[in-house]
């Protein structure tokens, strides 16, 4: 009977590691949001944003903002039709599936290179280059002060841990396995 609850006690905890599958990206990784230090279209090249992934805007209050702004907004640099604004650093926000762009809203930081635009697939499909025309806004969570990535996340930078794991044929095969040693 005891094995039978170690195993039930393993299933659970392999369950839930597996379907652990949020990403946490801080922008511009240790420069964080900020003004000349990062070109923040190179940082999100190559990288894979999926739905449920949060980024993290390091920057100090009062210093910066995060404006979430169309297209239009992020070629213009223009914050008149501004989604929302997070003003209290550092922000983080969850992302949805589409193209989603970030300026900062303080004069010239903009246009000295200070905007954000990331493509997010529904599932964990590779990003693309922001095409012309899209849009939509993800809604800011609360700003909250980063921690270290919990297991099976990691902060997207070069040579770190950046693990998307989800429930699959491996998970089902596992989850049977234990199932029928519990039975026996």
């Amino acid at each position: 009977m005891a094995s039978r609850s170690a195993l039930i006690a393993l299933l659970v905890v392999v369950s839930s590691v597996a379907t652990a599958s949020a990403v946490t990206f801080i922008v511009g990784e240790s420069s964080g949001w900020t003004l000349g230090s990062v070109n923040y279209t190179t940082w999100a090249s190559g990288k894979t944003f999926a739905a449920g992934d949060n980024l993290v805007f390091n920057f100090a209050t009062g210093a910066h903002d995060v404006v979430v702004v169309d297209k239009s907004g992020y070629d213009g640099c223009s914050t008149s039709n501004a989604a929302s604004t997070i003003q209290n650093g550092p922000a983080t926000v969850t992302l949805t599936s589409g193209t989603h762009y970030y300026i900062c809203g303080f004069t010239g930081h903009c246009g000295a290179g200070m905007k954000l635009a990331v493509t997010v697939g529904s599932g964990s499909s590779p990003s693309t280059p922001p095409t012309p025309g899209t849009g939509g806004s993800p809604s800011p969570s609360t700003p909250t002060t980063p921690s270290a990535p919990a297991p099976g996340t990691g902060t997207g930078t070069p040579g770190s841990a950046s693990v998307r794991l989800t429930a699959g044929p491996a998970l089902a095969v596992a989850a049977a396995v234990l199932v029928k040693l519990a039975l026996f």
